[in-house]
């Protein structure tokens, strides 16, 4: 019996992991972040990086610059947005590095912001 269920669980996972495009990872800067905001916030965010992962809305994950990309929430009247990057350097397990958030003011992407994300990225590479 525990052979079975043992089966069926990596069978499961990699159905699952095979449903996406990538997977999700944070850096602190994103756990400070979360604890600003509200619940239901955080579990909107959450579910829009599911959907992403699994690229069924392209509008929930978009480009920015070369190497950033931002996860793109509308929760209420506020616009929530991570900043990313990609870490394909596993073939096997393509991540995408979630750097910091805020919650965006403008209609522009404000360039600090992007500047901030380039500079995580950098600090993430560079630490690996």
């Amino acid at each position: 019996m525990e052979t079975i269920i043992i089966f069926v669980v990596s069978i499961y996972k990699q159905n699952y992991v095979n449903m996406r495009k990538f997977r999700t990872i944070f850096m602190e800067d994103v756990a400070d972040f979360f604890v600003e905001i509200n619940e239901n916030a955080q579990e909107k965010i959450l579910y829009n990086i599911d959907k992403a992962e699994q690229g069924s809305d392209p509008e929930l994950f978009k480009k920015l610059t070369n190497e950033i990309w931002e996860f793109r929430t509308k929760y209420g009247n506020l616009q929530y947005r991570l900043f990313a990057f990609w870490d394909k350097r596993d073939k096997m397990d393509t991540l995408v590095v979630c750097s910091h958030g805020i919650i965006k003011k403008t209609d522009k992407v404000p360039s600090k912001e992007i500047s901030k994300a380039e500079k995580l990225r950098t600090y993430y590479f560079d630490n690996q």
